[in-house]
């Protein structure tokens, strides 16, 4: 019965329009199934983000434009300097660029229209072509519906590996009209993956957003947090509500990318009552909007 019923759920939203009456009733339709409740004009972050999701804020040209990972670095170089943006060995337009494009023996491979996937080249080892070939044919907003990713070309972004590794812990700020609130860090993302959550003075907090780790981790304070906090802040002073992702080491920092809607506006607090007390930390207090 459950298969029955998600099979008639996909063909009822591969149904809607791809416009933004589609977009909106699907975004509906996904807060519903995620939260349980209909979402609200509160200072609440799912609720906020919603609201981005669902009006003309998500395709602003600035959000538009920040959505895909050759042109953030443009943004970042202007706002805070070349010196925060990885360093882009090659970007690939076309399958036949990729076939011909003689990859380093060590680097990261990505597409730039597209959240989450990532090709990890290390020490000559084989480039997946197909799973590249896929990502030509994929749109990011025929999954999620993300009106900023529907114009989006494809492309891929060959770039060097952070320092020197594969799976550098990433730090995510939350910030709210160019004030850092939360700091989400992913740690080992594509080994065993865990996830904190921190203040901006880099206290702990006792809560999650949909991470499957049972594990505790303990993840120092970057020496270089103010830095990454004057970056995250400078960068997301041209939003309202947006996530600056960075890299450190403790002495650097680079700009991953500019997430313009956390999680789809879908990811659950663990345990739920934590949603009010992060809200809270974003956006400093609970009133209407």
């Amino acid at each position: 019965m459950k298969r029955i019923f998600k099979s008639i759920y996909d063909q009822f939203l591969r149904w809607l329009p791809e416009n933004r009456f589609g977009d909106n009733v699907i975004a509906l339709i996904t807060f519903l199934r995620a939260h349980h409740r209909f979402p609200t004009n509160k200072l609440i972050l799912n609720d906020v983000l919603y609201k981005i999701k669902t009006t003309d804020e998500i395709i602003d040209p600035l959000r538009v434009f920040v959505s895909d990972k050759e042109f953030v670095k443009i943004f970042v170089k202007a706002v805070v300097g070349e010196q925060f943006n990885v360093p882009t060995i090659k970007v690939l337009h076309s399958m036949e660029d990729v076939k011909n494009f003689t990859f380093p023996a060590d680097c990261c491979i990505k597409p730039t229209h597209l959240c989450g996937e990532v090709v990890l080249r290390r020490e000559n080892s084989p480039v997946d072509l197909e799973k590249i070939n896929q990502w030509f044919k994929h749109s990011h907003y025929h999954v999620n519906r993300e009106a900023n990713y529907k114009t989006l070309k494809p492309k891929v972004i060959v770039e060097p590996l952070i320092f020197g590794s594969n799976n550098p812990n990433d730090y995510k700020i939350l910030c709210y009209n160019g004030k850092p609130g939360l700091i989400q860090v992913d740690i080992d993302r594509y080994g065993d993956h865990a996830r904190n959550y921190y203040d901006p003075a880099w206290n702990k907090m006792p809560f999650t957003l949909v991470s499957n780790s049972s594990r505790e981790v303990s993840v120092e304070k970057p020496k270089n947090l103010d830095q990454m906090l004057t970056v995250a802040c400078s960068l997301s002073s041209y939003f309202s509500l947006v996530r600056i992702d960075l890299y450190s080491n403790g002495e650097e920092c680079f700009v991953g990318e500019i997430t313009n809607c956390h999680g789809n506006a879908w990811e659950r607090f663990t345990p739920k009552s934590a949603e009010p007390v992060a809200s809270s930390m974003i956006f400093g207090t609970l009133k209407s909007i």
